[in-house]
């Protein structure tokens, strides 16, 4: 039963998280924004106003795939929010754009995230690999070289949250101080960021409950093993 509970936590979180970012950006987006910018005039504008004039805007395929690159130093928003005007396409670039200022300011939580992409690609592609083999093998150090691969994926993830929530933030303040949204469009422009947080969030939470639960593993194995 309590294995039970456990798997359905690790599968409904995620869903309920990835709901509530479509539901919010689904609703959102039908809502014009008062200024009547597309999410690329937003995070021209934006860029523009904190002198980051060298990053590019540019529209990319897919559905919420934006994202901004550090090593071309550009801001890529889907086409749904590149071209439109609603307040979900604003809050969305406006929030990319958070990240370009961040990479200019040098914010450390970022400069952390990037020092840990190779440690934690090669984390979470042999992290299982060895754990499975550990197991079945019943070799408790081999579990334990898997765990620590593990912890590494799992620290990028954990270092992610300020890494958005800083993004997030930034966002607010970039669209209100340049008067992209108007008072009663705040709260409607915070649910779209904080729903896509939640994805974030929910991410960690996973990743975080997995890594205790092989550590509690190999406890257990060493314990059986005395």
């Amino acid at each position: 039963m309590g294995y039970l509970l456990y798997f359905a936590i690790l599968i409904i979180v995620p869903l309920w998280a990835q709901l509530r970012v479509k539901s919010a950006y689904k609703k959102y987006s039908k809502v014009a924004s008062s200024s009547y910018l597309t999410g690329s005039e937003v995070a021209r504008r934006i860029l523009d106003d904190n002198g980051l004039y060298h990053v590019n805007v540019q529209e990319t395929r897919g559905i919420l795939s934006d994202h901004y690159d550090p090593r071309s130093k550009t801001v890529r928003l889907s086409s749904n929010n590149y071209h439109g005007r609603s307040v979900a396409a604003a809050a969305i670039a406006a929030h990319e754009v958070g990240h370009a200022i961040q990479d200019q300011e040098g914010y450390a939580f970022l400069r952390f995230r990037h020092a840990l992409v190779p440690v934690a690609s090669i984390g979470s592609n042999f992290s299982w690999i060895l754990i499975l083999a550990g197991m079945l093998m019943g070799m408790a150090d081999l579990l334990l070289l898997g765990i620590i691969f593990m912890a590494a994926a799992v620290v990028f993830q954990v270092i992610t949250l300020p890494v958005e929530f800083n993004a997030s933030n930034r966002a607010m303040d970039q669209v209100v101080q340049l008067g992209m949204i108007r008072n009663n469009e705040e709260r409607a422009t915070k649910k779209v960021l904080n729903a896509a947080a939640l994805t974030y969030v929910a991410a960690a939470a996973v990743a975080v409950l997995e890594l205790l639960r092989f550590v509690l593993m190999y406890v257990g194995m060493n314990n059986s093993d005395d």
